[in-house]
């Protein structure tokens, strides 16, 4: 089965939106595993240039040449991930949002799996997060994200060991129903189950970064997503979700 074509009057069920700064040199290969996984069923494929600097933008223009299905959105600036992510899922038109990196970290292989659980689970499972095995950081980075793992889940009960996979299965009307801030993306399952559904998780192995370096570091989040933490907790203990026991 082909992929979906946008001058079709067929609406895909699956978005694959995925935000990038300067991924020049794995955006390429990154397509064509996407092409390979997703062969199951149509889709859409969007990419949001976060203000790169390097080659990113051309080498998606080049792919997208050839691909009536994928699409491409810019930012005149760097907006940070989340933002990425927000763009593409208000512009996306199938019902499921199947989210990940542009680095080559994240194996699109997994995304059949992930959508097959959802699917499986019915209105009631918000998301499927990909829960990481084997990851390929260095020993401090997998330090840092055990510790800000077991604080948020302390803090939030959001019930994941893993928050910080880049991928995730999300109903997108869900998706859009949650408060837009830089950093949500690391606290989707927590807001997700805020709105009163449930989380699914699927194992996945991580692979190393294929070219570059990440845009991401310790210090340069710590005391960002402490504040994010709080303001999440926050959001938590003030929804109030009403139930409607008549209606006419």
């Amino acid at each position: 089965m082909t992929s979906a074509d946008p001058s079709t009057a067929v609406v895909p069920r699956l978005s694959v939106i995925i935000a990038v700064r300067d991924e020049a040199e794995n955006v390429a290969p990154l397509i064509d595993e996407i092409d390979q996984a997703l062969s199951f069923e149509p889709f859409e494929l969007i990419f949001v240039d976060d203000g790169s600097s390097d080659g990113t933008l051309a080498a998606l223009r080049v792919a997208a040449a050839s691909r009536p299905y994928m699409r491409i959105f810019v930012h005149e600036t760097s907006c940070g991930k989340s933002a990425g992510l927000d763009t593409g899922a208000w512009a996306a038109r199938g019902e499921l949002l199947l989210l990940l990196d542009g680095d080559g970290q994240n194996n699109p292989a997994y995304l059949p799996e992930m959508v097959r659980v959802i699917d499986a689970g019915g209105p009631i499972v918000g998301m499927v997060q990909g829960e990481r095995q084997g990851r390929k950081d260095t020993a401090f980075k997998r330090f840092q994200s055990r510790l800000a793992n077991a604080v948020r889940r302390a803090l939030l009960n959001d019930g994941n060991r893993d928050t910080g996979c880049g991928l995730k299965v999300v109903r997108r009307d869900v998706h859009l129903r949650l408060p837009m801030f830089d950093g949500l993306h690391r606290f989707m399952s927590a807001l997700v189950r805020r709105e009163g559904y449930e989380i699914r998780t699927v194992q996945v192995v991580d692979r190393e970064r294929w070219h570059g370096v990440s845009k991401y570091g310790f210090w340069n989040r710590l005391w960002v997503g402490m504040a994010d933490l709080i303001g999440v907790w926050w959001l938590i203990r003030r929804r109030r979700m009403p139930r409607v026991v008549e209606h006419g």
